[in-house]
C-alpha cells in the first residue's frame, strides 16, 4: 500500500534550503592544489591565465619556447653547467635580504 500526504498539508520547512557561498582565501586554495600532479597544477594555471587575460600571445610562447629549447640546448651540450637548487635558492635569498 502506498501512502502519500498532500504537499499543502505538509509541515512548514524549519530550515530553508538555499545554498550560501563558502569564501575560501588564497591560501587554502593554494593548499588544495599543493597536491595536484605538476601537469594538473600548469594546466589550473593556464586555464586561470586564460580567463582572465585571454591567454598568453602566440609570438610571446614561441619566443618562450625557443628560449627554453637553446637553454636545454647549452645544458646538454655542456657549454653551460646549471646551478644545484639549494644554491639558487641561497643566491635569490640573499638578494631579497638587501
Amino acid at each position: 500500500m502506498e501512502f502519500s500526504i498532500p504537499r499543502d498539508n505538509l509541515p512548514p520547512d524549519p530550515i530553508p534550503h538555499r545554498l550560501v557561498p563558502m569564501a575560501i582565501t588564497l591560501d587554502e586554495i593554494v593548499e588544495e592544489t599543493a597536491h595536484l600532479p605538476e601537469d594538473v597544477a600548469a594546466e589550473l594555471v593556464e586555464r586561470i591565465l586564460v580567463k582572465r587575460h585571454g591567454g598568453i600571445e602566440q609570438e610571446v610562447e614561441a619566443a618562450w619556447k625557443a628560449e627554453t629549447s637553446r637553454r636545454v640546448a647549452e645544458i646538454t651540450s655542456g657549454h653551460v653547467v646549471g646551478i644545484p637548487l639549494e644554491e639558487s635558492l641561497a643566491r635569490a635569498s640573499r638578494v631579497f635580504r638587501q
